[in-house]
Order: C-alpha cells, then sequence, then structure tokens
C-alpha cells in the first residue's frame, strides 16, 4: 500500500525544554505533507498520550520532537513495540546520541577527533584548577543529554566557572567542560547515508546559542561553505561519525574546526529542526531538494 494511503501522525511539541522549537517544525512539516497529498494528523505529544495512536488509527508516524522522549530512544521503542513505522534514528540510536559524553566516548574510541572534555557529575567535588589546567580558558560548559544549546554557557574566567557548571547541572546530572575550538563552526545533514553540503554557522552573538539559533535574524548561514577538497574531508568525518553510532534515515552532524583548521566532532540531532531558521532545509535547497520533497524523503525513509 502507498504511504499516501496510510493515515500519518506528526509528533511534535511534547514537554521538553525544546517544546517551542518542536512546535514551529511540526507545524511546518504538517503543512508540508498536506500540500502534497499526504493523510496527515498533526499531534501535540503534550496534550494526546502516545500509546494511544493505534486507536487512532495511525499508520506511521513523523517524528519531529525535539529533545526529551522524542530523541532518548523512548518514544522509538513505544512506536515499535505498537508496531508503527517512524521516521528517523531507531532506539539505540536516538538512546546515545541525545547523550553528548557517551556518543563522544563511542567516537573516540575508534579514533575520531573531538574537542578535550572534563566529565563533572552532580554530587562530586569539582576541582576547577584542575580544569583549567587541562582545557585552558575559555571553555564550553554544556549539559550532557539536553539540545538546541539550553544550558550551554561560554566561561571566559576562572570565577564564572562554577556557577556555570551550577547551572548546567539544573538540567542533566552529567555536564561537560569543553576545550574552545578556535576555528569555524559547520553542520552537516545526513540524508539516505548521502552527506549534503556542510553549512557554515557565523552566530549573533558569542556563540550559537538558543537566541542565535531560534530567535535571532541576524545568525548568518552560509551553504555551501566549503570547496570540494574541504567539503571531501567534512563528509568522510561525517559519514563515519554517523555509522559508528548508528543513525539512519536523516541527521545532522554538527562539527567545528580547531585553530589549525583540523575538523573536530560536536554532537549529532537525530530530529533536526525543520523551523525557517533551520540548518537541513537550507542545506538540501542548494542541492535541489525543496522543503516539502526533504520531508517526503524523510518520510519514505521511515522504518
Amino acid at each position: 500500500m502507498s504511504i499516501k494511503n496510510e493515515k500519518i501522525a506528526v509528533l511534535f511539541g511534547g514537554v521538553s525544554q525544546e517544546r517551542e522549537v518542536s512546535l514551529n517544525s511540526g507545524a511546518a512539516v504538517t503543512e508540508a505533507l498536506r500540500s502534497l497529498g499526504y493523510n496527515v494528523e498533526g499531534i501535540d505529544t503534550k496534550e494526546f498520550p502516545i500509546e494511544k495512536l493505534k486507536e487512532k488509527g495511525i499508520q506511521r508516524v513523523f517524528n519531529i520532537l525535539h529533545g526529551g522522549i522524542g530523541e532518548n530512544g523512548v518514544l522509538q521503542g513505544a512506536l515499535e513495540q505498537m508496531g508503527i513505522p517512524y521516521t528517523g534514528c531507531g532506539v539505540m540510536a536516538s538512546a546515545v546520541t541525545l547523550d553528548k559524553f557517551r556518543t563522544k566516548l563511542l567516537w573516540n574510541a575508534v579514533g575520531l577527533p573531538t574537542a578535550d572534555m572534563v566529565v563533572v557529575q552532580r554530587g562530586q567535588a569539582v576541582d576547577f584548577d584542575e580544569i583549567i589546567a587541562k582545557l585552558g580558558l575559555p571553555v564550553f560548559v554544556k549539559p550532557s543529554c539536553e539540545g538546541s544549546s539550553v544550558g550551554v554557557f561560554k566561561v571566559k574566567t576562572k570565577e564564572e566557572l562554577e556557577p556555570a557548571i551550577h547551572e548546567a547541572l539544573k538540567f542533566d546530572s552529567i555536564v561537560l567542560v569543553e576545550e574552545f575550538l578556535a576555528g569555524n563552526e559547520y553542520s552537516v545533514p545526513v540524508l539516505d547515508g548521502q552527506v549534503l553540503p556542510a553549512v557554515q554557522v557565523i552566530p549573533d552573538g558569542e556563540f550559537y546559542d538558543y537566541h542565535a539559533k531560534y530567535v535571532s535574524d541576524n545568525t548568518q548561514y552560509v551553504v555551501p561553505a566549503l570547496n570540494d577538497e574541504r567539503q571531501a574531508e567534512v563528509a568522510q568525518l561525517v559519514k563515519a561519525a554517523y555509522d559508528v553510532v548508528g543513525c539512519r534515515g536523516w541527521s545532522r552532524v554538527d562539527v567545528m574546526e580547531d585553530g589549525n583548521g583540523k575538523f573536530r566532532l560536536v554532537e549529532v540531532n537525530t530530529n533536526p529542526g525543520m523551523t525557517s531558521h533551520s540548518i537541513f532545509p537550507k542545506s538540501a535547497a542548494t542541492v535541489g531538494i525543496s522543503f516539502e520533497k526533504l520531508v517526503e524523503k524523510v518520510l519514505e525513509l521511515s522504518a
């Protein structure tokens, strides 16, 4: 049976810190599928229990929940139990990639380059001098299991380090303190195993925080951002990173250059944003994939 004959739910909203972004992504995806003639219903999971999807006759899910249960494997496992195909990564890859700490452990284990880090766990004593001696200043402080730069701080002085860690620990029990990478920032989409052109992000502000991502109109996105040789280099790295953590369908891998221009992996987003500010559709457009066709392709890759 054609997917167009199935009843499809676009799941969005939810209760994570990224709810507002997901609402915007969900509205855009729902409208795109409707314009293509799909039988689609937008569902805010904050208002509707997912265990009742079968009762509504839902046969397939486009998951555009950001953060929380939408990306950590919980939703994916529930949908598999119900026998409902869904977009994006499976249970394991979703669970691993939402956890930046464990993602980096996997990458490091196979020799893929990442920023050096110190791991801080809630309740443990922290030696701030030791952190600075290892990583220098500035550093980035980030919760291990949050997205959209929620709870992320750029720390420039020793005095700022303790309150930044304290604040980040409100979002997660594990916090990463990472070395500052002085080069350019890129976000690299992967669609059906194919690496799309890297997008250089030039944030409005100190770094690519929540405001720069979703509020400001002054953040710049340059695509295509790299010459053929550098694009091939980053594509090889990103594809290896994508495969190691078991991604499928679509994902976006964030990469930064260090001071010597060497690429370092940062993190994976398994449910990339699909708003007017979003990187994935900007990259896809440069290779002739419209927003509607991108949404349709992601849906077709559901499993």
